[in-house]
């Protein structure tokens, strides 16, 4: 008699908050199941974070699959990089930025059938002041962007939410000096925004670098020294396609470590959250997490 393949044990973790978590997803369940999964779908206690979640189950499972956004998966990214449990993802957010930069589909359905088919890959996290991110961290325009951005708007306007408060901060943005420290070298900065990406998408469609992956173990750097809001208008189609750094007023490199000190603190934006302030250290954690991705990505 042949053997049976056991069942992998999924702990499922569903994000109600975010833009498409109230709907049903029990078509995107059901793939996982047929696919040979056990799926235990629960929630963070009323004290605990979705990390403190996965660590205290971590033994009684052999994945994790999480359906939220990009904040969602922030916040469960500690707890997936000290259990070590390989992280399926479930695109339910405002913008996704990290499923588009490893290719896992839009749709929770067709998600779960990569969960099902793929195979966990390696790939590296970002680190702030030791606050983790998938996609980027930013200083200036896009921090101010995320503290303007409320839940209501998010889930009402989605991506136009992004454009709508945007245009509103974009009118009285102002530039900030700041310091950089990376490779052995220091320089001195005026910038309206310092954006620090570990994967290439973030911010509901822009390209922190056109070449950039979430597994090449270096981080990219930007810095937008416009001289008039104006100037980020016409830089938006490069910004989209990440060709940003061909611009004479973009500073842009890639690193393995770098930090920024401005005359007074000033909020870090980590995948949409603001979780630390300037002084930042940012450093690549390379292959740091395992990630159900598409057979012919990463």
């Amino acid at each position: 008699m042949p053997k049976t393949k056991p069942s992998r044990r999924a702990l499922l973790i569903v994000n109600p908050k975010a833009r498409r978590g109230t709907g049903s997803i029990a078509s995107a369940v059901d793939v996982l199941s047929k696919g040979g999964m056990t799926v235990t779908e629960e929630k963070a206690g009323a004290t605990e974070t979705l990390s403190d979640l996965i660590r205290r189950r971590a033994q009684q499972f052999d994945l994790v699959v999480l359906g939220g956004g990009d904040g969602t998966l922030n916040t469960a990214a500690s707890g997936l990089l000290d259990t070590g449990l390989p992280l399926g993802v479930l695109p339910l957010g405002t913008a996704n930025d990290f499923a588009r930069t490893v290719g896992i589909p839009a749709d929770p359905v067709k998600a779960a059938e990569v969960i099902v088919t793929g195979s966990p890959s390696p790939i590296d996290l970002g680190e702030v002041n030791g606050h983790l991110f998938f996609n980027v961290a930013s200083i200036g325009f896009s921090a101010e962007l995320a503290a303007d951005l409320t839940e209501h708007a998010k889930k009402r306007w989605g991506k136009l939410g992004y454009a709508i408060v945007a245009a509103r901060l974009l009118a009285r943005s102002q530039l900030f000096s700041a310091h950089l420290d990376h490779d052995g070298t220091s320089e001195k900065i005026r910038t309206m925004q310092v954006s620090v990406g570990n994967g290439r998408h973030y911010g509901g469609g822009m390209t922190v670098e056109e070449s950039a992956t979430a597994d090449d173990g270096l981080l990219d750097f930007y810095s937008l020294e416009v001289d008039h809001w104006w100037r980020l208008l016409a830089l938006l189609p490069s910004l989209r396609k990440g060709t940003h750094g061909r611009w004479n007023d973009v500073r842009a490199f890639r690193t393995t470590e770098v930090t920024i000190r401005t005359g007074k603190p000033r909020p870090v934006n980590t995948d949409g959250e603001l979780m630390t302030t300037t002084p930042a250290r940012f450093r690549i954690r390379p292959k740091a997490l395992r990630v159900f991705t598409p057979k012919t990505t990463l």
